[in-house]
């Protein structure tokens, strides 16, 4: 997925890195219509990895069920571990804790999710962009306009 950014760059994504907890979830429920979202995402051609330190417990049967990529990943160093391994300067993420912090500072595109399991102060501080919910991250990395339109400078 390729974006020319007006009056700024050229970013072209290949993988999108998600969080588990208070993004995917609430609760440990996966948040109506986010499969039918990030379908539309892989058609795009993006990689979807889900990161989580399973909290929960339920990390393997939420990728099962979304069909995406699990990588374990217990701290916020593990997660920008994998980003680095993965090419930063071609991956999105989205989340809202404390772990997504040190992620959010190398990945090229990042998104922080306002849910109602919160937003740690410090991965809103490093989010590229910030929007109310995990549905209106994925539409927004679906509608590459309105991608464009939040990034131009």
């Amino acid at each position: 997925m390729k974006l020319l950014i007006p009056n700024s760059e050229t970013i072209e994504l290949k993988t999108l890195i998600l969080d588990l907890n208070g993004t995917l979830t609430l609760q440990g429920r996966i948040i109506e219509g986010v499969g039918e979202r990030l379908a539309k995402i892989r058609e795009k051609g993006l990689r979807i990895f889900l990161l989580s330190g399973d909290t929960r417990g339920n990390a393997k049967e939420v990728a099962d069920e979304l069909n995406i990529e699990l990588v374990k990943a217990s701290t916020g160093e593990e997660k920008r571990t994998v980003a680095l391994e993965l090419d930063p300067t071609t991956c999105a993420a989205v989340g809202n804790g404390l772990i997504d912090a040190a992620l959010f500072h190398v990945v090229k595109l990042s998104i922080a999710v306002m849910q109602a399991e919160g937003v740690h102060t410090k991965s809103l501080m490093e989010a590229d962009i910030v929007v109310p919910s995990i549905l209106n991250a994925l539409d927004i990395l679906i509608d590459e306009n309105s991608l464009i339109a939040t990034l131009r400078p």
